[in-house]
């Protein structure tokens, strides 16, 4: 197939979804052309990456003030913040010329546009599209139900900006990702609760296109598990982009409500916290050696396969989380919330250990504290599960289905 990939951000490890997509589909035998935009130094060292890598990449810099006035124009109308925060007008030209053929470019099969960010791009081509007969079938990857994941903040956020933009943001993006879900010719999800809640959005039942879910995963031969003896005693890690509402909150609530009780148990334990772009509110809780505020690094795994454990105390999110499924992957026994867990088909106790926030989940780190064994089998099992359910070979194989049927159904 040829594909017309559109991602409003681009496409790296910190970014797994639509990065590990398009490198397995390639791999499969299909031609990808990717169409997106940067914002940063590093990201657009990750562009010239993908080039390197042999992918036709159009690229466009979006600044942090186009996607200011973006918002701003955006506040007093119905239109979600998050839906125009990545536009910019060059885009639909690149698209305009990639689907007029010119210079005998072959015609693309299936367009696959991702995030709520990418939406606008998607109707954009569906109505240049239709003026001019084409009949290209348009996929939109939501990955998750944003309007969603406002409610939970607008509600929990331990983040003042999380919670002012979740209560600005929910009504608008629920209007808005119901009129998407009557848009294109196919919706995709990562998980099953996401679908679920995007589905309700169509009230009125007015022809809303089937959501077929298409689970996030790992990259197996990346992330690997390391000896297990050069771990460091008593560590734990948290990973994350630490500037999201959600990743704050779990910061925050975890070292204000479960890791004194960890520290009372065991004195030399160590937190690190591991992710891009920290927010102050995580910042202020750096109080090494007990508690590091890492930050952006250049590479993950070193933490993730040092530490004795990962913890994921989410009180609320969406979709897959990518921060459990990369700890699973190197062997890493995790602690999770339920909401961190949803969208995987973990079984408690045997895969992970999965406990509420609070004092619950601080019980559920010093049992893996207390015990070799158990950190061991959780470790070992957790990285069978994301082997037979997150490979994104398999998950590549399932968006080929996908693109099939809509191709078939197309014309």
């Amino acid at each position: 197939m040829n594909i017309l990939f559109v991602v409003p951000y681009v496409p790296d490890r910190i970014r797994p979804r639509p990065y590990n997509l398009i490198r397995a589909l390639r791999s499969r035998g299909h031609t990808l052309t990717l169409v997106t935009l940067w914002t940063s130094g590093w990201e657009r060292e990750a562009v010239e990456a993908l080039r390197q890598e042999g992918f036709e990449v159009h690229a466009v810099r979006l600044s942090p003030g186009r996607s200011m006035w973006n918002s701003l124009r955006a506040l007093p109308t119905r239109t979600p913040l998050q839906a125009v925060y990545c536009w910019h007008p060059q885009v639909p030209k690149i698209l305009a010329d990639l689907l007029s053929g010119r210079g005998g470019r072959p015609p693309f099969d299936v367009i696959h546009v991702e995030h709520l960010r990418g939406a606008l791009y998607g109707l954009w081509l569906k109505g240049w599209m239709a003026e001019r007969g084409l009949k290209v079938p348009v996929l939109w990857d939501s990955v998750d139900c944003i309007s969603l994941l406002f409610k939970h903040a607008a509600r929990d956020s331990r983040s003042a900006f999380g919670r002012w933009i979740g209560h600005i943001e929910i009504g608008r993006t629920e209007a808005f990702e119901g009129r998407m879900l009557r848009s294109f010719d196919g919706v995709i999800a990562t998980s099953k609760g996401d679908a679920e809640a995007l589905s309700a959005l169509d009230g009125n039942g007015n022809g809303a296109t089937p959501i077929t879910v298409l689970t996030n995963g790992v990259d197996l031969d990346y992330f690997v598990p390391s000896d297990s003896s050069g771990r460091v005693p008593l560590s734990l890690v948290m990973s994350g982009k630490m500037s999201y509402h959600a990743n704050v909150t779990m910061a925050v609530e975890f070292v204000q409500d479960a890791y004194p009780r960890v520290q009372a148990r065991f004195p030399g334990a160590q937190l690190w916290m591991v992710g891009k772009d920290p927010a102050r509110e995580v910042l202020s809780l750096h109080r090494p050696p007990a508690i590091r505020v890492v930050g952006t690094v250049p590479d993950l795994r070193p933490y993730l396969q040092s530490a004795t454990a990962a913890v994921a105390p989410l009180r609320y999110g969406a979709g897959v989380q990518n921060k459990v499924l990369e700890a699973m992957a190197c062997a890493t026994p995790v602690v999770v919330t339920p909401a961190g867990a949803q969208g995987l088909s973990i079984q408690p106790d045997r895969d992970a250990l999965v406990a509420s926030p609070g004092e619950e989940f601080a019980n559920a780190v010093l049992r893996l504290l207390d015990d070799r064994g158990l950190r061991a089998r959780i470790g070992s099992a957790g990285r069978r599960h994301v082997e037979e359910y997150h490979d994104w070979s398999r998950i590549a194989s399932q968006l080929e289905g996908v693109y099939d049927e809509l191709i078939r159904t197309r014309h």
